[in-house]
């Protein structure tokens, strides 16, 4: 069966309160599956929070105590994997019986990573994808992605991959998800201007696949008291005002731009269009031209320090790290 029904969910994070946001991303998994969809995307940074406005105590050549402090609460928030709020995520896939993508803020030590988790409608954690280069300030807070978290993932509703925000941006990075034969397409993302649209159609058309882009809607409400942001205080500004939306492989909007709320927007889409779209462009397929170009992609994981042993493996660790 080709004919599948997909979701984009725009919601905002309640800042560092993981519990509190695991909670409303429960309520939201049990309205998307109410209406039957098979996969949901959520937005970047969703578990854990993207704290848009904060400065974390740093200009250039100096970090104040404060932005440790901050760096600190940042950090409780952020959730390992896997761990017990993974477990719990993929409960919420199983009962809705669906695919679930989900930006997080993965902790591994003292470091933080942009994550996008992926979970089958079994509840199973497929894999996750790690953000290879944060943008702007978030270098201050988010270590770097490796090779080795670039998966496309075989499933019956199609092959689903992901890149985060900027990502999109690296013209690299989308022709690996290309060649990997990527159908589903997911952005999650904070990035609420209307450029972002343009990105999301070209992508689209120019890989033939479906482009699933969930942003955050997120209010100074969202925040705690104590979070001085340059927005200011009022509890109404908004922060992160959305545009989420689903393009088809030609790179027609078949749901949204939706801006300034909550949504779930949805959409019943054709897999075989991705079939049909490459009649005439495959970017990876009879429209590369191998002998004149060649892409490289490292897929072994960079690890900081190498142990030569499984007798001397850190403790909590297996050989591959993970």
């Amino acid at each position: 069966m080709s004919q599948r029904r997909v979701a984009v969910i725009q919601a905002g994070t309640t800042l560092f309160d993981t519990p509190r946001t695991l909670d409303r991303m429960e309520a939201l998994c049990e309205t998307a599956a109410a209406q039957g969809v098979e996969l949901a995307v959520f937005p970047e940074a969703y578990i854990g929070g993207y704290p848009k406005g904060l400065s974390f105590g740093a200009v250039l050549g100096s970090r104040f105590p404060e932005g440790r402090e901050d760096y600190l609460r940042y950090w409780k928030s952020a959730i390992t994997v896997p761990g017990p709020e993974t477990a719990r995520i993929g409960g919420f896939a199983a009962k809705m019986k669906a695919h679930l993508v989900v930006g997080a803020i993965e902790r591994e030590g003292a470091t933080l990573y942009c994550t996008a988790l992926f979970f089958g409608p079994d509840g199973a954690l497929l894999g996750k994808h790690r953000k290879l280069m944060p943008t702007g300030t978030e270098r201050l807070v988010w270590g770097q992605g490796d090779g080795s978290t670039l998966p496309v993932f075989e499933t019956n509703i199609g092959r689903i991959g992901a890149a985060i925000c900027w990502e999109n941006y690296m013209p690299a990075l989308r022709q690996s998800l290309y060649a990997q034969g990527i159908s589903l397409w997911c952005a999650p993302t904070v990035d609420e201007r209307a450029i972002w649209q343009v990105s999301m159609r070209h992508i689209a058309y120019e890989g033939r696949t479906f482009v699933l882009s969930a942003c955050q809607y997120m209010t100074r409400a969202d925040a705690p008291e104590q979070y001085h942001c340059h927005q200011g205080n009022n509890p109404d500004t908004v922060l992160i005002r959305g545009g989420s939306v689903i393009v088809d492989p030609f790179g027609e909007i078949i749901a949204g731009p939706v801006y300034d709320r909550e949504a779930i927007l949805t959409a019943d889409i054709d897999l075989e269009d991705v079939i049909r779209g490459k009649y005439d462009l495959d970017v990876a397929g009879h429209y590369a031209r191998p002998d004149v170009f060649s892409l490289r992609v490292n897929d072994a994981p960079q690890r900081p320090v190498a142990f030569s042993g499984p007798d001397c493996a850190p403790q909590g660790r297996d050989e591959e790290g993970e």
